[in-house]
């Protein structure tokens, strides 16, 4: 390594893990778009596995069998856990690629490698996973220095990757944990890397791609076994950093002091603060890159989750005292801490801008008068000492304030309240017949209120490792 320097800001650990693959003979690949190109099974890209899908197939030729690439992800099933000190929508995820070239023996030394001598990891930290039948896996990982009761088996559910959408590649898969220590955790004698309770961390995930699964669930071999990895820079940022949280470490520190500044609140000394402060922040970046990849606000798709975010952090805003439309100065926050790795979003600012601030301000009329109404029907639940919340209230606040059923049911949670989405359900349907009756006879036609299309929208260049 001779004068080797560990990283540690996410900008040197994201350049040190391209340039260490680059040395292994990989070809660093640009991140591709939020929105994923000719795959109709996803909504939006999860994984650096997205782009080289097509060559895991056979159905393209990849520029190099050995690839790696800094991905932009989001991932939907995350948005209602944002808040915690863990989660995100949001990620940049650091990925490695074989194309029908090396598999595990490879993957695995280059991974522990990388860990331990380049970004200097402590062993004694180090926790590893491997699917419960592969012994080749595990025998590799002794090999390369991994004691044996450092490695533990987990079923499918813990160790079977994929497939990204409801069909594709897939495989086992090993995972590396990092260990915050018994004063971290639950305490149990028996914890363990299986364990939820937050003491130790996934930092790295390898996938070996060997299945083509169909969309009923049948498993055929791969022409060629693959190699797919992914790792979460704002994790391995957090670990290097000593930080507790990912909202701690430089990723994120902007977005909250920015928070923080506008709010005139203090981050870390009241937990309900510091959620609200995480949500708002997390969001805001969220927003920034899926309005840069063409995104626009709607009921459906990922407009829909768009809207969904921005109004779940409009919401979170309101609770820390910010009215109006806020969220374009953290937009603006975002580009500038991000904007020299990706500069789509730079030359998008003003879109990113003008696209939220619409959004918010068309929210934010009904933002208050909703939540008055939810107040009280909520109190209308507790004194009929009910648990939940009818079918046609929660329809109502969607319909006629603006309220994702999601937002409606974390607030509804936070006065120990459950849905009733069956009934929700049906007042949609009710709604969609009501609508097809109406454009039948001629009546009823949508006009659109938003002209978000009319504005120009880039292509996304990354040009971090470049620089």
């Amino acid at each position: 390594m001779g004068s080797w320097v560990r990283p540690v800001t996410g900008d040197e650990i994201r350049e040190a893990f391209l340039r260490f693959f680059e040395s292994k003979g990989h070809t660093v690949i640009p991140s591709s778009s939020l929105v994923p190109e000719n795959d109709p099974t996803l909504l939006l890209t999860s994984a650096g596995m997205v782009q080289i899908k097509p060559y895991f197939l056979g159905l393209a030729t990849p520029p190099s069998t050995r690839l790696a690439s800094c991905q932009k992800c989001f991932r939907t099933s995350d948005i209602d856990s944002v808040g915690d000190s863990t989660h995100l929508t949001f990620f940049e995820m650091l990925g490695n690629f074989s194309v029908g070239d090396y598999f595990k023996k490879e993957a695995i030394a280059w991974a522990w490698e990388f860990v331990t001598e380049w970004i200097k990891m402590p062993y004694e930290r180090l926790w590893v996973t491997v699917f419960q039948d592969d012994d080749e896996a595990a025998a590799i990982w002794q090999q390369t220095g991994v004691p044996g009761d450092r490695i533990v088996r987990l079923g499918e559910e813990d160790n079977f990757w994929g497939p990204a959408g409801d069909s594709g590649p897939c495989g086992p898969c090993s995972e590396i944990l990092y260990d915050f220590g018994h004063e971290s955790g639950c305490g149990r004698p028996e914890c363990g890397p299986a364990c939820d309770c937050g003491r130790f961390s996934e930092i790295w995930n390898l996938v070996f791609t060997q299945y083509d699964q169909d969309r009923r669930g049948n498993r055929r071999p791969l022409p060629r076994p693959n190699i797919d990895t992914g790792m979460g820079l704002e994790r391995v940022a957090a670990v290097l950093q000593k930080k507790s949280s990912v909202y701690e470490s430089d990723l994120f520190a902007p977005l909250v002091a920015t928070v923080t500044d506008m709010t005139g609140k203090r981050y870390g000394e009241d937990a309900l603060v510091d959620r609200a402060i995480r949500i708002v922040a997390e969001h805001s970046r969220a927003v920034t890159f899926l309005i840069a990849d063409g995104v626009v606000p709607s009921n459906e798709g990922r407009g829909y989750v768009l809207r969904r975010v921005l109004r779940r952090a409009s919401l979170f805003g309101r609770k820390l005292g910010l009215g109006g439309a806020f969220l374009g100065q953290l937009t603006d926050a975002t580009v500038e801490k991000m904007g020299h790795v990706y500069p789509e979003i730079k030359s998008s600012r003003e879109h990113i801008r003008e696209v939220t601030t619409r959004e918010e301000e068309r929210f934010g009329e009904a933002l208050d008068t909703g939540l008055s109404w939810l107040d009280r029907v909520i109190e209308r639940a507790r004194g009929e000492d009910r648990g939940w919340l009818r079918g046609e209230e929660v329809f109502m606040l969607y319909d006629t304030y603006g309220f994702p059923k999601e937002l409606t049911a974390e607030i509804a949670a936070e006065h120990g309240l459950s849905l009733d989405l069956e009934g929700f359900d049906r007042e949609m349907e009710q709604q969609r017949e009501r609508a097809r009756a109406a454009h039948k006879f001629g009546v009823g036609k949508e006009t659109s209120v938003e002209s978000y299309e009319q504005l120009a929208v880039s292509h996304t260049q990354f040009v971090g490792y470049e620089q």
